[in-house]
């Protein structure tokens, strides 16, 4: 048996696979819940617009889309550090080589991938 990759615990519905949900125009990542004991336990948000409700889904099943280094340093609190992770709905990249740096790139990743209807618009130009 196979599992989906979430399913909405508002309405039901359910994505079969990671892509499907990224590319899905109703979901919009809004933010980022921090864990700094374990980085990858942290939880990325979307608002799933259809139902109005807010997925949570751990930051381990998006490190993969993360394309570069990952730091075992953790900056927070240090000059070099701009707080992003401390604002669960800033969404901007982070410039500090921190341990939390991976996630800040995987949100840019996540917000600029196409959505379904834009992906299938750019396919026929």
């Amino acid at each position: 048996m196979t599992t989906a990759f979430k399913i909405c615990p508002h309405c039901g519905k359910t994505w079969p696979e990671r892509d499907v949900f990224l590319e899905d125009p109703g979901l919009e990542v809004i933010g980022y819940q921090v864990d700094f004991e374990a980085i990858e336990r942290g939880l990325f948000l979307f608002n799933h617009h259809d139902c109005k409700t807010t997925l949570a889904i751990p930051a381990a099943r998006f490190m993969d889309l993360h394309n570069g280094p990952f730091f075992s340093e953790r900056k927070t609190g240090s000059e070099s550090c701009p707080g992003h992770c401390l604002k669960q709905y800033e969404l901007e990249p982070c410039p500090a080589e921190c341990a939390c740096a991976w996630v800040r790139d995987v949100l840019q990743f996540i917000r600029q991938r196409p959505k379904a209807s834009q992906a299938a618009a750019a396919a026929h130009r």
